[in-house]
């Protein structure tokens, strides 16, 4: 029997990690929380799905496949869109796969037009705040449900 899968979907601009503001998302590239993510999910038996865009309705699909390849869970990261796509929350309102909102920052320590969150309004939890180790804690709590 295959390993179930845990899709992890990341947004606009996420591709420049390592390079972008590194004082607030630091060092490290996607590539390498994507290793650490698929060293973590060989130990736990889960594959990992790591994807990127920066357009809103690749997430949007990524979101319904997920749902329609039995995936496990979803780990998102939605970016800006998080503050602004209703898209994306009508999305995860629609598929029963849970959703796990992952951000390396503190929004809420940030702009004030980042204090809102649609994604969180729909997803089963959020973990934010601990750099590229939000990804490995939501990893673990996906585990968990």
């Amino acid at each position: 029997m295959a390993a179930p899968t845990i899709f992890v979907l990341n947004g606009p601009n996420l591709n420049l990690l390592g390079t972008r503001q590194p004082e607030i998302y630091g060092h490290d590239t996607l590539d390498d929380i994507a290793a650490r993510l698929v060293a973590r999910g060989e130990q736990l038996g889960v594959d990992i799905d790591m994807r990127q865009s920066n357009h809103e309705g690749h997430l949007v699909d990524w979101l319904h496949e997920a749902q329609a390849e039995g995936a496990k869970a979803v780990l998102l990261n939605a970016g800006a869109f998080t503050h602004t796509s209703v898209a994306l929350y009508d999305a995860i309102k629609a598929i029963s796969t849970p959703v796990i909102e992952v951000h390396l920052s503190n929004p809420h320590t940030r702009e004030t037009f980042r204090h809102k969150s649609y994604i969180g309004m729909a997803a089963k939890g959020t973990i934010a705040g601990f750099g590229p180790t939000s990804y490995m804690l939501a990893l673990d709590a996906a585990m968990a449900l």
